[in-house]
This record gives structure tokens, sequence and C-alpha cells, in this order.
């Protein structure tokens, strides 16, 4: 059986992001695997060397030229080979799934891992889009997984907790943080990730039509109130701290 991560590339936790023009501007900004997308990868490895007949662990991203480093570090971390659409134009999710659909089918894929919600797009319907496309089932927001022949069991989240599941492949997996704990690519492993195949595909071939154009983007900040509170009285001083912290910011009762 082979298995089809979805990687994505999107700026670290940390960086700082400015806007120019209409557009975030990422240059200079640090760059890293979606982490929920890592998760997916971690667990494609996972499976394998729990004794799963996995033949090949292939990542596919979407996305411009620098995605590139996003799937190095995914073939560091242990994935056979990677597939790089290499476009700087923008798709939403449900045009990405048309992208996933046809590698699934091309590549002979059985089970798909794809991040739970896009850091990005702050969506969580690839893996949906993708699981209706090929008419397959899709387990959602999981954070246990074991496969056993072409049958997967495992638990994910449900509004009430958790619930265990059972399903026969081929399939569609969402994954989240608590699943596992993503690797880190060790110094032989990068050197080797090197020689391992990349191959760029040509967005043509897979006749992708947007159906979501952005049109502005903006960066969302507070502004802070700066209230001074005169000390000369200690006990009138805090008196007005807790009615400010009661009424105003209300984080206490």
């Amino acid at each position: 059986m082979n298995i089809l991560t979805l990687v994505r590339q999107v700026p670290d936790a940390e960086a700082r992001v400015k806007i120019s023009g209409q557009s975030v501007d990422l240059e200079g900004a640090t760059l890293v695997i979606d982490g929920m997308d890592e998760y997916g990868v971690e667990e494609a490895l996972r499976l394998r060397e729990s004794g799963a007949p996995v033949e090949q662990i292939i990542a596919l991203a979407v996305g411009p030229k620098k995605v590139e480093d996003a799937l190095r570090t995914s073939l560091a971390m242990g994935v056979d080979r990677a597939i790089h659409i290499e476009t700087d134009e923008k798709f939403d999710a449900v045009t990405l799934s048309r992208v996933v659909a046809q590698v699934a089918q091309a590549e002979n894929v059985t089970l798909i891992l794809v991040g739970g919600q896009e850091a990005d797009w702050d969506s969580q319907a690839l893996g949906a889009a993708s699981a209706e496309r090929l008419g397959w089932p899709q387990l959602t927001w999981t954070n246990e997984l074991k496969l056993d022949g072409d049958t997967l069991t495992g638990r994910h989240d449900v509004d009430d907790g958790n619930e265990s599941f059972s399903a026969t492949l081929p399939a569609v997996v969402t994954t989240q943080q608590g699943l596992n704990e993503p690797r880190y690519p060790t110094l032989p492993n990068i050197m080797k990730a090197k020689k391992k195949e990349l191959r760029k595909d040509d967005p043509a071939a897979y006749q992708l039509q947007g159906k979501v154009r952005t049109v502005n983007a903006e960066i969302q900040t507070r502004a802070r109130r700066n209230t001074m509170i005169d000390g000369k009285d200690p006990q009138a001083a805090a008196q007005q701290l807790l009615e400010l912290l009661r009424n105003e910011a209300k984080v206490i009762a």
C-alpha cells in the first residue's frame, strides 16, 4: 500500500509578518511545515515502523518554489519521495482536493493523511473535500491510529469527548496535535534527502481553477488602553485595579 501525506508551508508561529499592498508579505519570515501536516508525516512513518505493509510514503505540496524546503524536511524525516506542483497562485481547499484526488489515483494510494486544519486558510475542508471526490470514508481529528491489514482502527475527537472507530481502506484521515510527537530530522537523513526523488509537476496538468480569490489582507491588532493607576494611595489603587480587572478586562468574577 502507498500513503500520501499533504504538506503545506506556513510562517512559524513566532514569525513576524507584514502586509505589502493587499497581501501578506512573507519575505524574511521563517517558514515551516504546517504543524497539523507534520503530524500526518510522522504518523505515516510510524505506521510503517509498526509493521504495516507500507510500500511507499509520498509527500505532496502545492505552492511556490520555496515549498521545496518543507518537502525536503519531510524527506529527511523518512518520506520516500515527494511531488511538488509548483505555482505562485493560491488555491482554496476545495480546488486543492482535485489535486489530492488525482495524485492519489495516479499513485495507487490507499491512505491519505492531511492536517485537520490548515494554518494559512484556517480551514478544515481539505480532508472532507478530498474524501468526497474519491468516495472514500473520512476519519477526522484522530488522536490514535492503528493499521492491521486493510483495517484502520483508532480514536478521534467528537463534541462530547472521543470515540473509537474502525474503517476499511482506502480512507482519508485528518491529523492533529496529540496524535504523535514528530521526530527531528537527523543530519545523515538530511543528507540522504538530497538524493531522494522530488518530482515537479505542471499545475496545468491538473486543470486547476480557483474558486476563491483573495482581494485584501490585513493584520488584526488590538489597541491597548494603557490605563494608568495613581499609586499614591495604595488601598485606592488596589481597589481601582480590582474594578478594572472585574468590569473591564473581565478576568475575575
